[in-house]
């Protein structure tokens, strides 16, 4: 039972509401909201994408099987929150299993993956989320409705587009108007301002995803002669992730009843990419999912290879970690902050004792 909920169901006007997340995120946490984004270029909906996923075929993941968001979920309790777009979202799924934003390309600022076309940048998220709460006061009435936002939680994950598809890119304006001071800088003021709005519409429990070593992934490694990591775009992971611990700290302390965390798994991650055999992996610089010699293919696409063992390999695809290296995330969050089950099995309806099934 989470001490910190005090409760597992909030009966209210007749609604027994169950504790769910509310995620928004970029194709790291994307569940298949870009699936359904036709024009969009950012896509995981070919084969081999989630490969190691239910029944094997592609889900709107950007991996071989789950998230971090998935992972933890699981393992604290919370239901899988489905995609905003996906055609079964109805009230009671809302009621029963939250949703997921989350947009393969998207980023804290608007202008953020222009070139994907199609992508929910965090400010439609947030927009998205605002629609959903009207649903849910005009089924459930504005008190349950008030003490169902309240008691779900919440996770923000985005900021890594914003440097990969954005101040890395020449193509943008953002990339000489700013030095990398100011342009974190510029990121905080807008994620601040972000935050006070989901916390002006219920966000009390929200947690912020920190940023890796971005200038790991296989596709920055491509673009340096040696293969080695881009040393410039991980000073700029580390900026971001001591910027935004900041700014949480004075939010939490600054807004009512807030507990909003950073969730920084920059040193692990770092960590199993330098001694990837401590951790169990045998490649940590390139990825499973590969167009033999042509590098960087930006996605798996049915015609690539794939490694032999897909749970030794940190990375899935050019930008993405792999099911297992996600798993390793998901667990030193989980351990770092003591996340403890919440829909515990003494509500008045039992919460299933292993991960839901993957079909949601």
């Amino acid at each position: 039972m989470d001490i910190n909920s005090g409760h597992t169901r909030v009966a209210i006007d007749g609604c027994q509401c169950k504790i769910v997340q509310f995620i928004f995120g970029d194709s790291l946490s994307d569940v298949g909201n870009n699936k359904y984004l036709a024009r969009s270029l950012a896509q995981a909906s070919l084969p081999w994408y989630g490969i190691d996923f239910g029944n094997g075929l592609p889900n709107g993941r950007f991996t071989n099987g789950r998230t971090v968001a998935d992972i933890i979920g699981d393992n604290t309790g919370l239901p899988r929150s489905p995609a905003f777009l996906g055609p079964s979202l109805t009230e009671d799924v809302i009621l029963e299993n939250g949703v997921n934003y989350a947009s393969g390309g998207g980023g804290i600022l608007n202008e953020t993956g222009g070139y994907f076309i199609q992508r929910f940048c965090l400010n439609k998220q947030i927009e998205l989320f605002q629609g959903t709460q009207q649903l849910i006061k005009n089924k459930i009435g504005q008190e349950a409705a008030r003490e169902f936002f309240q008691e779900a939680r919440y996770v923000v994950a985005l900021g890594s587009n914003d440097f990969i598809n954005n101040y890395l890119m020449p193509v943008y304006s953002d990339s000489w108007k700013y030095n990398d001071q100011t342009f974190i800088d510029y990121l905080m003021e807008t994620l601040e301002a972000q935050l006070k709005t989901l916390h002006s519409l219920g966000a009390r429990q929200l947690m912020v995803f920190g940023l890796g070593p971005m200038g790991c992934i296989p596709l920055q490694r491509v673009l340096s002669t040696s293969g080695s990591c881009q040393d410039r775009t991980n000073k700029l992971a580390i900026g971001f992730n001591q910027a935004t611990s900041k700014l949480i700290g004075s939010l939490t302390a600054k807004l009512a009843n807030a507990s909003f965390k950073f969730g920084d798994a920059y040193d692990v991650v770092n960590d199993v990419i330098t001694n990837p055999t401590k951790y169990g992996f045998e490649n940590s610089d390139s990825p499973c999912c590969s167009f033999g010699r042509i590098r960087p293919a930006l996605t798996c696409v049915p015609a690539s290879t794939l490694c032999k063992d897909r749970s030794k390999y940190v990375f899935w695809d050019e930008y993405h970690p792999s099911d297992s290296a996600n798993e390793l995330i998901a667990n030193e969050l989980i351990k770092k902050f003591g996340f403890l089950r919440v829909n515990d099995t003494d509500g008045p309806s039992p919460a299933p004792a292993v991960a839901p099934s993957p079909q949601g």
